[in-house]
């Protein structure tokens, strides 16, 4: 039979499951985190985080087409892009690893066998599939996210190598390397990930190219690699964009010509450059020269979807993060300077002390005429500096952890030798192995994994060989085995990957050598890039999946190592099968059978539906501040995309200090009139007001809020002090704040009802809870300012409480939100005050208006939609109770009702613990109680069962796991004992009473007492 023909046919059936299997799983609407801006940005053709992509955005925009104007399925389809580049990316990896297997199995010139065709046919097969039911690549693959198209672009160009591999003695074989120019310079649109293949590329040339292979040769194309790598990243990505704007600023400050000119004139004489580099390449015969020439423009020209951001930029559309519209915005925007830098080869460690302050280059921004100095980039000095500084950050929480990974006590300065341990235990260790053992050992759960050791880790399921890393396994709690992402894979498809590395290496040295670069470069040095720091707000595995599609060669390769290691004896035919059908079900059976549950979102609509009662939780005109990514990004997508609530005016407070952002809520958007900012932009520039410090003045008493933004917008030289580098900055001379309030205008506005009247506050008084003021915060104090009630101001729940700026005791919730509303405050002490509701609107909220995502019947949730489940009980048990106090006691069984018909009864952690047991408070002052005791005993064994499992990990370390667990367990286990003691249920507070001693006997020689006392 036919080679060509089998192989083609056999990777397009792979390509056919992978699609199935995608559709089937993916989500049906908006996913969390950064979907929500992708799917917004790309329908209208938006401006996204830096440092941008744009061949994405315009991809996804396409599939939008075929949603035929029904908006609510935009997503889906945006989702459909997703799934079928991740399903194209499987059929390139099933021609890659046939072209692997082929090369080794079949010598030139020889007769393919038909026991050979069936191998090839099985390695490609196992290897793809495996790697399609891969953990990381199967989440990317059913969402709105870049990740899907970055693997395709990478699969594309190693394919596209071993193209050139195979007809590199033809006379126009080199094309196939202009082929990969050009795809790695349209890959730059999506993710920069697909670069790091060039490495690998440069010794699939050097090798063709060099009849035989030297140590010299190996280490000089391992350099050419890096430094092509080098010279695409940083010259051709940023430094031709630098230049570009330095040339404008010299034409423009110096010259005196136009913003632009410079930017023209320099990629003229790039053009000119190019044109006579070619022609000279061409006249003296010079085919290297050519040939770099010719990639580097196809790499430029690729690279040119950037036009995209400054042309819709320009446009000053809603969503225009950063709003590159010149040279130096879009170079910022490029060099993702708004994340700040981190040291890779030298630098100082979390408690290195600090000396000075070094002035680095100047900041340009665009001013009405000429660029103007937006301030310097300073650097610190520190007295004490190490190499290879992997314990860097020194944020609180991140010193604390160091301190505690690496066993160090406070006067401790970490060396080398500290830094490289924490590189090998926790960097590789713990935030790349445990991601890679996800993939091909298995999977404990889907819990954020922070360094804890007893969750998001890695298990096999063979429970002796767990319990070596992990501790004592023998009672796994409902966490693990209750959770859908309890994947056990049993080392197999490792096994087989291993098999398949060791005989690779052994048949085709320079072959394997080829992917165990790209498996370095794509895993490995990724992390001693990125330099990770400890206690990131969601799992990164994502970033990691190049390494497992060079894994996932390996897989494959080992169907040809079983064949040849375990069935010589058999006919090459029989043993060609048996292999074969070993390595399905060893490595992409087993994980399809195991993976998919915890894949499939194709019932969940919690992000979808969470964002829409976030609006829904705001009154008509509502100013809605947020602050994180997914309490953010699904409500752009729902107000761009499908067009609820284009009143509420979004304003994301992580967002809010920059320039750019001010810029853009002082315009209208959609049916959102411009916020009302009195700051002009000369007073928010950047570089103006970036910080103001703190000067206590002893001002007695409150001082109105109008008067303390008229004085940090002051541009009087008395109403400055002087900073350390002799320049004078606004500053705030009180932190107590007053807002007079005119009774009239807050009910003619409906903030307050005319009945509540009695209610209002003469004044709101606050203390501001910073040790300074950012042009952010300045901008919420002028809205508060000079709104007068005219417009309803929120906070999103989620929203860290520091962020309200002291005005805590003023905001009620009202669902999703808390609104700010002028009333009399309550006295008692802030710890022992009730959480603030607006009840009558929350009533109506959770009543009529919220949709619930399909929170209970969905196949699976993720880890930030069950993470929702918390937030949607501790607001219903909240109304539930207030409505209680007030009386109402058929509305708080209204409620209770609707609460067990839309919330799943499933615990998702000890959090679920916490706020199921307030709601088991609450059924027993209604008169619930074999609901209220139905919670009780399921708590307590979901307790007993954690704290169980915790407590066999302890005695086997020898010391105490999950502390933060085991001490809200026990503090609320010993409060059910109470409560249904205190409510007659003996039989319900004896159990508890039981399973609270037993374990507290357990843990009390790590605590000393009971942590119920």
């Amino acid at each position: 039979m036919n080679y060509s023909k089998v192989n083609n046919i056999t990777g397009w059936v792979c390509f056919l499951i992978a699609t199935i299997t995608y559709v089937l799983t993916l989500e049906p609407s908006v996913s969390f985190w950064d979907c929500g801006e992708f799917i917004a940005s790309a329908l209208r053709m938006q401006v996204v985080h830096q440092p941008g992509a744009p061949l994405f955005l315009m991809l996804q925009r396409f599939f939008s087409v075929f949603a035929f104007g029904d908006v609510t399925k935009v997503a889906y389809w945006m989702n459909i892009g997703s799934a079928l580049s991740s399903a194209a990316t499987i059929l390139f990896l099933f021609w890659t690893i046939t072209a692997l297997a082929k090369k080794t199995l079949v010598k030139a010139g020889e007769a393919l066998t038909t026991g050979q065709l069936i191998s090839i046919m099985g390695a490609g097969v196992v290897g793809a599939l495996a790697y399609a039911f891969s953990d990381s690549f199967w989440f990317s693959a059913v969402e709105s996210e870049v990740y899907a198209q970055s693997s395709l672009f990478t699969a594309i160009v190693f394919w596209g190598i071993l193209k050139w591999e195979a007809h590199a003695d033809e006379p126009r074989a080199d094309r196939w390397l202009l082929f990969i120019a050009y795809i790695m310079g349209l890959s730059i649109g999506i993710h920069l990930l697909n670069l790091l293949t060039i490495p690998a590329i440069a010794f699939i040339y050097y090798f063709k190219k060099t009849g035989k292979a030297t140590t010299s040769g190996i280490f000089k194309t391992l350099i050419v690699g890096i430094l092509i790598l080098g010279v695409i990243q940083y010259g051709i990505i940023q430094y031709l964009v630098s230049f570009g704007a330095y040339f404008d600023l010299f034409f423009v400050n110096t010259l005196g010509l136009g913003f632009g000119t410079g930017v023209l004139f320099f990629a003229i004489l790039i053009i000119a450059a190019f044109v006579w580099g070619i022609r000279y390449s061409i006249k003296h015969q010079k085919k290297l020269l050519n040939l770099g020439l010719i990639s580097t423009v196809l790499i430029i020209f690729g690279y040119a979807s950037f036009a995209m951001i400054i042309i819709r930029a320009k446009a000053d559309p809603n969503l225009n993060n950063s709003a590159p519209k010149d040279a130096f915005s879009f170079l910022s925007y490029l060099n993702r300077e708004q994340y700040g830098d981190r040291p890779l080869l030298f630098g100082p460690n979390y408690n290195s002390e600090r000396t000075g302050v070094t002035e680095g280059k100047t900041i340009w921004r665009k001013g009405a005429e000429k660029y103007e100095v937006a301030g310097k980039k300073n650097d610190y000095e520190y007295a004490d500096n190490t190499f290879l500084p992997r314990m860097y950050s020194d944020d609180q929480k991140h010193a604390e952890f160091y301190k505690e990974w690496m066993h160090l006590d406070d006067s401790k300065k970490p060396n080398l030798v500290d830094n490289v341990g924490f590189l090998f235990s926790y960097q590789i260790g713990y935030m790349y192995m445990r991601y890679f053992g996800w993939n091909f050992v298995g999977r404990q759960n889907d819990e954020q994994g922070q360094g804890s050791g007893f969750e998001g880790t890695s298990l096999s399921g063979i429970k002796p060989i767990d319990a070596v890393w992990h501790g004592d396994q023998s009672h796994l709690p409902p966490s693990t085995v209750d959770n859908k992402a309890y994947n056990r894979f049993f080392f197999l498809p490792l096994i087989i990957g291993l098999m398949g590395a060791i005989w690779h290496f052994g048949r085709n040295q320079k072959d394997a050598g080829v992917v165990g670069l790209l498996f370095f470069f794509t895993g490995i040095a990724i992390v001693l890039y990125l330099n990770q720091k400890p206690l990131e707000p969601r799992e990164r595995d994502y970033a990691y999946v190049g390494s497992f599609y060079a894994f996932a060669i390996w897989i494959g390769l080992g169907v040809l190592a079983i064949k040849e290691w375990l069935f010589k004896k058999l006919t090459p035919t029989t043993g060609a099968i048996a292999a074969s059908v070993i390595g399905l079900f060893a490595a992409p059976v087993i994980m399809a059978q195991q993976g998919w549950d915890d894949h499939d979102r194709s019932t969940k609509l919690v992000a979808h539906d969470i964002a829409l009662d976030y609006l829904q939780s705001c009154a008509p005109n509502a100013i809605l501040f947020t602050y994180g990514d997914n309490d953010t990004y699904p409500l752009w997508y729902i107000q761009e995309v499908e067009r609820v609530r284009p009143d509420v005016r979004i304003v994301n407070l992580s967002l809010f200090d920059t320039d750019w952002y001010l810029n853009g809520m002082k315009q209208k958007q959609n049916d959102s009139e411009p916020l009302p900012i009195s700051m002009k932009e000369s007073q928010f520039v950047q570089g103006v007001r970036d910080v103001m410090p703190y000067d206590d003045y002893k001002i007695a008493g409150n001082v109105e809020l109008k008067n303390v933004v008229d004085l940090l917008l002051s541009d009087s030289p008395d109403d400055k002090v002087a900073m350390q580098d002799g320049t004078k900055s606004n500053f705030l001379p009180t932190k107590n704040f007053k807002l007079t309030i005119n009774p009239q205008e807050v009910i003619s506005t409906g903030t307050v009802p005319a009945a509540d009247a009695a209610k209002i506050a003469p004044e709101m008084q606050w203390k501001f809870n910073k040790g300074y003021v950012t042009k952010g915060t300045l901008a919420m104090l002028d809205i508060l300012a000079h709104n007068n009630w005219k417009r309803p101001i929120y906070f999103a729940s989620t929203v860290p409480s520091e962020q309200y700026n002291g005005l805590d005791k003023y905001l009620y919730s009202e669902g999703l939100a808390l609104r700010l509303l002028p009333l009399k405050t309550d006295t008692t002490a802030y710890e022992d005050r009730e959480e603030l509701l607006n009840t009558p609107v929350l009533y109506k909220n959770v009543m009529e208006k919220f949709k619930w995502g399909n929170i209970k019947t969905a196949k699976y949730l993720d880890p930030q939609s069950s993470d929702d489940t918390f937030i949607f009980t501790n607001l219903f048990s909240s109304l539930t109770g207030s409505l209680i106090k007030e009386g109402k006691v058929n509305e708080a069984k209204k409620v209770v009702d609707k609460y067990f018909n839309v919330m799943p009864d499933k615990f998702f952690g000890i959090r679920t613990v916490v706020v199921k047991y307030y709601m088991a408070e609450n059924l027993y002052k209604l008169g619930e109680t074999a609901r209220a005791n139905d919670i009780l005993l399921k708590s307590g064994d979901y307790i007993q069962k954690e704290l169980t499992y915790l407590a066999d990990i302890s005695a086997s370390k020898g010391s105490i796991t999950g502390t933060q667990n085991v001490q809200t367990g026990l503090y609320y286990l010993d409060r059910m004992v109470k409560v249904s003691k205190a409510m007659g249920q003996a039989k319900v507070s004896a159990q508890l009473e039981k399973q609270f001693a037993g374990l507290e006997a357990r843990f009390s020689g790590y605590f000393g007492q009971q942590p119920g006392q």
